[in-house]
């Protein structure tokens, strides 16, 4: 049976497919297709004999029909070829360099020898500035922290494992980017820009096209787990890749297609595509996050646009949007109605011709642009309006004042001056809007992967308001409401005291001294909290002088960088990294920190370890120190181009509003993230080491990463019952476990025990802690999978970690856990201590159910 496809030249807006009429005449086609092939190889590097398409453009009867609006052609579709329109699901974890072991310090602690005798004078932090102004700029993102090299302890390599892949231009670039599946592994795995999927079809999938493939997945074409009967919800839940809805390619390109990138920036990339590796781009690709278009740039390539999916029917619009653009809408199988719309400078206009029910192309090479968009159903309009633009860049900026954050997306654009751009805001981008940014709201929505539903925003720049930014938040207890629980009570003191002696007396270089920079940090960040304990909240300056001087000596090993596995600054691209994997080959040794993983989770304790240890003792924060602790902090969270020592924003990612822990490791589901809570820590670390060196811009950064943070986690990573943006048959896992690009599977890399899931969202306890956990979330995670006794089942150093996690709604439950005469040390992480966990407890209402 034939199938109909329908190219009609319409007269108005919005267009129809013409019904096919009753008069019928066969029409001759072979000397079209000749004279195109003619006309091809006259234009095209790869002639037609060569050319892999060859093959799918047989010539075709084609049978006409006149109406009253246009022209219909009826073709045959591919033989054999069915519509694709389901792609394939990954249902296992890919592990590539994700170490499998548990994230805890579980060596046992050896018991001090002796304990530390308190030292003097006494400790007193300043309350005046000793370094930089105390005051932000009218930009906080404007001003680099530095630009200069690493110190020379950091030895300085030119290679790296992961070679650069098609990359254009120098270092730095973004590891953790949402483009980087184009210069890793087979450059071929989905780019997600939200709400459209990406991927070199690189002549594989059902349209075995060499262009770029477009995607958007519906809600309906999810695949979900099983159903935990524990809580009722699924498993996982996660979307199809390879679905090849439409994908826009060239006649010119074949197998010997390249792929480059170039402008990697923080939110954007070019991709290329050229015919050979020698030659020029033929097709750009400019990606952004949110963009409302794929825009494909051709540069004298003859546009070739596949489908998977088949055409049902292709309409052309005689009356474009607006003068110039050339508009066609695609009919999917599927039933989903995509438009494309195209531009050129030089006048030249792009006839399609439908060659079969999976392809159509032009007549001839063009020089424009060429935009495709999926129909919401409701918003033609509005695509229709914005067509002719697109994103080439954006520029982030920030102010603060007071309490009150903002941040203001500005897109640079190309195409039509005029036009303002169609984006696409996540949920926490619109909850978060200010007055002129909501008024430019669509009614263009389209449904996202693992972020709810985007809505399409008309406007060059957004800009995000943070009311509520913590401010007043230091290194004690803190609540949202009531600011620092900074005063214990006397029994509280009394009973703590000689806890936090045997702790402080513990050997700390031996637990820092790791082939590991996590661990390491972790055991710094432990024994900085303590000091800082024992010197505010316990009263004692003398004692705490002692254990900060052991954590100073300590952490020199670091600063000097002679740990296990020194840190190298590698110019490929553009970071300090562990050298375990130069010296082991292990791809995933110290959990992947070579190849990018987790950065901000190991430098994070770091962090604020020296944050801490500043506060406590200004005469430390020495150029050779501040210039160590900032070099960490420019690798993960460079706020400036200006710095072009590392890639900006490393980690925290502005558009999704939390970070991506996943490097230099190809993957099918894009970027992810496993720990929550420790992306808050690495935000609030950053906060309080700009407190402590009075970097006003710092810590204005890192006060609204945690506000958005806050925000962001709340919606997309931690589920309270009233949670609409996930699936409502997900959210009643509490957490997301692992939270991919493109799926959320709740689980872990190390084991799937709950304690695990769930606890791994909860470590450290912070003075952050309440404001990215908020009581009413804590109070439901406990009671679906810990109330009861639960969580006295569980073993070793995550009971302790569930106990902290409940000090922050019932402290005192927690206190009786963590002051019970046969508490087993075994329940500690050994990144935890026992006095932070008791005074946190005891700050609450002063501690007085501690009398």
């Amino acid at each position: 049976m034939l199938l109909y496809f329908v190219l009609t030249i319409l007269q108005v807006n919005p267009v129809r497919a013409f019904p096919v009429g009753t008069s019928k005449a066969e029409a001759p086609c072979s000397s079209s297709v000749d004279e195109r092939d003619s006309y091809r190889d006259g234009h095209s590097p790869v002639s037609t004999s060569q050319n892999p398409y060859r093959e799918g453009y047989q010539p075709v009867a084609v049978i006409t029909s006149s109406g009253p609006s246009g022209i219909v052609q009826i073709l045959p579709s591919l033989s054999g070829s069915k519509p694709d329109t389901t792609g394939t699901v990954v249902t296992r974890l890919e592990t590539g360099g994700r170490a499998g072991s548990i994230p805890l310090l579980t060596s046992p602690i050896s018991i001090p020898t002796a304990l530390l005798t308190p030292l003097g004078p006494e400790l007193k932090p300043p309350n005046t500035p000793v370094m930089a102004p105390a005051t932000a700029a009218s930009d906080i993102f404007a001003l680099p922290i530095a630009t200069t090299p690493p110190a020379l302890s950091f030895q300085v390599r030119k290679d790296h494992p992961v070679p650069r892949l098609g990359v254009a231009g120098p270092a730095p670039i973004g590891t953790n980017k949402f483009y980087a599946n184009f210069f890793l592994g087979n450059q071929n795995a989905p780019s997600y820009v939200h709400p459209y999927s990406v991927a070199w079809a690189k002549g594989q999938g059902a349209t075995s096209s060499w262009g770029m493939s477009i995607s958007h997945i519906e809600a309906s074409q999810r695949v979900y787990g099983q159903v935990t009967p524990q809580t009722g919800a699924a498993k996982y839940f996660l979307n199809p890749v390879g679905v090849q809805s439409l994908c826009l390619s060239a006649v010119e390109l074949g197998s010997t297609t390249a792929l480059t990138t170039d402008n990697l920036s923080s939110h954007t990339v070019n991709v290329n595509l050229h015919t050979n590796s020698k030659a020029q781009p033929l097709i750009t690709f400019p990606l952004v996050q949110g963009m409302g278009f794929v825009t494909a740039v051709y540069k004298g390539g003859t546009p070739l646009i596949n489908t998977g999916v088949f055409f049902k029917t292709v309409t052309k619009s005689t009356k474009g949007p607006k003068p110039g653009v050339t508009k066609y809408t695609l009919y999917l199988e599927d039933g989903k109605v995509w438009h494309v719309y195209s531009y050129s400078a030089k006048g030249d206009t792009l006839d399609l011709k439908v060659i079969n029910n999976g392809a159509a192309q032009a007549a001839k090479p063009f020089d424009g642009i060429v935009q495709v968009a999926k129909d919401p159903g409701n918003a033609e309009p509005v695509i229709d309006a914005a067509s002719g633009a697109y994103p080439v860049g954006v520029t982030l900026s920030g102010t603060a004042s007071g309490s009150k954050g903002t941040y203001t997306f500005t897109f640079q654009k190309a195409g039509f001056s005029d036009v303002k751009l169609l984006m696409y805001a996540l949920p926490h981008h619109v909850d978060s809007f200010d007055d002129a940014t909501h008024k430019a709201i669509s009614p263009a929505k389209l449904q996202t992967t693992t972020k709810g539903v985007a809505v399409g925003v008309v406007a060059d720049s957004w800009t995000m308001v943070e009311p509520n930014m913590p401010v007043s938040m230091g290194f004690a207890p803190w609540d949202p409401v009531s600011g620092p629980k900074n005063k214990l009570s006397n029994s509280a003191i009394n009973t703590i005291s000689p806890v936090a002696l045997k702790e402080l007396s513990q050997n700390v270089d031996q637990q820092a001294n790791q082939n590991s920079m996590y661990f390491s940090g972790k055991a710094l960040a432990k024994f900085a909290s303590l000091c800082f304990t024992v010197n505010d909240l316990l009263k004692n300056p003398k004692l705490a002088q002692s254990g900060l001087a052991n954590l100073k000596a300590a952490f020199s090993r670091f600063s000097a960088n002679k740990q296990q596995y020194p840190l190298y600054y590698e110019t490929a691209w553009g970071g300090v990294v562990s050298s375990a994997t130069y010296q082991s080959g292990n791809n995933g040794a110290d959990f992947g920190n070579t190849y990018y993983n987790d950065h901000h989770f190991h430098y994070g304790y770091f962090i604020i370890a020296a944050a801490i240890i500043g506060y406590l003792d200004p005469t430390w924060l020495t150029k050779a120190n501040v210039d160590y602790v900032n070099t960490l902090v420019r690798d993960i969270a460079n706020p400036s181009p200006a710095d072009k020592i590392f890639p900006v924003s490393r980690n925290f990612d502005w558009y999704h509003g939390h970070s991506w822990a996943h490097g230099l490791y190809e993957t099918l589901d894009g970027k992810d993230q496993e720990s929550s809570s420790e992306d808050a820590m690495h935000a609030y670390a950053i906060k309080m080491w700009g407190r402590t060196i009075k970097d006003a811009n710092m810590e204005a950064r890192g006060n609204l990463m945690l506000a958005i943070t806050a925000r962001s986690l709340n919606q997309y990573y931690l589920y309270t019952e009233d949670n609409k943006v996930q699936p409502s048959n997900f959210v009643g896992n509490k957490v997301a476990g692992i939270l991919f690009e493109n799926k959320c599977d709740h689980t872990t890399y190390f084991g799937a025990n709950i304690e695990y899931i769930q606890g791994i969202h909860m470590l450290p306890l912070l003075a952050s802690t309440k404001l990215t956990r908020p009581a009413n979330f804590v109070k439901q995670e406990w009671a679906a999978y810990f109330d009861k006794g639960r969580a006295d089942k569980i073993e070793g150093g995550w009971k302790g970690i569930l106990y902290g996690n409940l000090a922050t709604v019932d402290p005192k439950t927690a206190w009786e856990f963590f002051t019970t005469k046969n508490f087993d040390p075994s329940w500690l992480d050994g990144g935890a201590s026992l006095t932070w966990y008791q005074a946190y407890c005891a700050g609450w209402d002063g501690g007085h159910f501690a009398q």
